[in-house]
């Protein structure tokens, strides 16, 4: 007989995390996505903070919404890989307005030239900053 567990696991911390940076994205506010959802934007909170399990009909519907294929809410979900980790590091930097600009005017970037030297500038300041703080 399977054992039923309760609460939220990992997994969920992790598709709440990827539900927030699409949502962010998207330009949606919780409330907007709540309302195409028919949920409040307390349940788009919880969701997000991997609190409360999304259905599989729910997620489906918000990868929809987010015109994402579900399967992207489950990529590097294990939690426990480096590569998980840089992009749960990732996700959390979306957490600030000046983060999502940034990723907005990116995006708008269509020269492929263009966008390879912005990330190696970006990557050359980091990498200066982590050598200060050594």
């Amino acid at each position: 007989m399977a054992t039923k567990t309760k609460g939220a696991d990992a997994t969920d911390h992790s598709v709440g995390e990827k539900i927030r940076a699409q949502r962010i994205l998207r330009g949606l506010s919780q409330t907007e996505l709540g309302n195409k959802l028919g949920v409040t934007f307390q349940q788009i909170q919880k969701y997000e903070k991997g609190s409360n399990r999304v259905s599989a009909g729910r997620l489906k519907r918000i990868a929809e919404i987010l015109e994402v294929p579900v399967s992207f809410f489950f990529q590097g979900a294990s939690g426990n890989d480096a590569a998980s980790k840089n992009i749960n590091e990732g996700f959390s930097f979306l957490e600030t307005a000046a983060s999502v600009r940034l990723v907005r005017a990116f995006a708008e970037i269509e020269n492929q030239n263009i966008r390879s030297s912005i990330v190696t500038l970006v990557e050359g300041i980091a990498s200066s900053q982590r050598d200060r703080r050594k």
